[in-house]
């Protein structure tokens, strides 16, 4: 049964939200995908000032055979709350909340379940641990469906470089998810999106396969090239918010024959737009 947990829990995987957050703001709302990426890069970041500031353990921490060799390689860091509960219900429920379709609701609520239930069942988390990062999860969800991220005149370069500022000043052992995070939380608020998503299957899916090829080819190639230059906070940070720009500016603009500018494009007045059905 380990093998099936282990497929589930990946499902929590930093490559999997990529895609699934990526696809949203594609194809189905720019600017909700572009909130619910600031929501979320927020949500990593609290997840992970409590894992290393409460600095709590594992189930395996003092009984190692209770967990296998590979459930313990998908547990980074302490224990509490669980990131893979509080990242999965932060992007599924999120999207449930501004999609605000049964269906969708209902296969939200069951892959954050199964996720959940898999941390438990590798004994890589205790309970409280899944709970705590379920009620943040949900918290963070309804931050990116009702939260306003203006980022209009200064506060759009400017805060993603205070941003990038402070990590420079990060020390180099800092845990990696510090960095991730607030290159998230950089390249979401400085993204911009001001296309509409394709409306046949024929667009979704050719905006699918290159929008991906492109985001992952810049998430493995600036691996790749800042990682010859050495591991500090800062290029980690840069490395994850050209990810996002590539994504939400990019992209669009590379694909631009089937991702069109859109006269409803983000505005200072605007109010905000729920998908289209």
């Amino acid at each position: 049964m380990d093998s099936l947990w282990l497929a589930v829990t990946n499902l929590g995987r930093d490559e999997v939200f990529i895609v699934v957050l990526a696809l949203y703001t594609l194809l189905v709302s720019p600017r909700g995908g572009r909130d619910l990426g600031v929501a979320f890069a927020l949500s990593y970041l609290v997840n992970t000032a409590l894992k290393y500031g409460l600095n709590l353990p594992r189930p395996f921490t003092h009984d190692p055979a209770l967990a296998s060799a590979a459930a313990q390689a998908t547990a980074g860091g302490p224990g509490l709350p669980s990131g893979h509960t509080q990242m999965s219900a932060t992007l599924w429920a999120g999207i449930a909340m501004q999609v605000r379709r049964p269906a969708f609701s209902v296969f939200a609520a069951l892959t954050v379940a199964l996720i959940a239930a898999s941390r438990l069942l590798l004994h890589v988390h205790f309970p409280s641990d899944v709970l705590v990062g379920l009620g943040l999860g949900l918290a963070f969800a309804w931050l990116g469906k009702n939260g306003t991220f203006a980022n209009w005149n200064a506060a759009r370069w400017g805060i993603p470089l205070l941003i990038l500022g402070f990590t420079a000043l990060l020390p180099a052992s800092t845990p990696r998810e510090y960095s991730a995070g607030l290159g998230l939380l950089a390249g979401f608020w400085a993204g911009r999106p001001d296309f509409a998503p394709p409306r046949d299957w024929t667009g979704r899916l050719v905006v699918a396969l290159l929008g991906l090829a492109l985001v992952f080819a810049v998430y493995f190639g600036l691996g790749a090239l800042l990682g010859s230059l050495g591991h500090s906070p800062l290029l980690r940070a840069v490395r994850y918010a050209a990810l996002v720009l590539v994504a939400l500016q990019v992209v669009p603009l590379v694909l631009r024959r089937w991702l069109p500018t859109s006269p409803d494009a983000i505005s200072p007045v605007q109010p905000r737009r729920t998908p289209a059905a």
